[in-house]
């Protein structure tokens, strides 16, 4: 008989393109549901993460300004004790810190 029983993973990410990876792969490798992802700035403000990635770099060599750089961005899921393993090594992949599993 299958755990049914519900975690919530959490972990940190130091840009929005690493964020983005781990939700993508949460989906398409470990099978949680978009709705069970929630994604959120681990400070009060608004950012795209502590350094700039992906979308947030100009073309050429220089950064744009106008991307906001106020801290890691958090990521959270509510997953079955059975994705639990696959979803912790999902986000360590992507460059998570703090993994945490409650």
């Amino acid at each position: 008989m299958a755990d049914d029983s519900v975690k919530t993973i959490s972990a940190k990410f130091e840009t929005r393109e690493a964020a983005d990876r781990a939700i993508e792969h949460l989906v398409q490798k470990c099978g949680v549901e978009r709705a069970n992802i929630f994604v959120q700035a681990s400070a009060k403000d608004n950012t795209t993460g502590i350094s700039p990635s992906g979308g947030d770099r100009a073309h050429g060599t220089e950064n744009r300004t106008d991307a906001p750089l106020h801290g890691e961005i958090e990521v959270s899921a509510d997953v079955t004790n059975e994705e639990l393993i696959k979803a912790e090594q999902v986000f360590r992949d992507a460059g998570a810190r703090g993994v945490a599993a409650r």
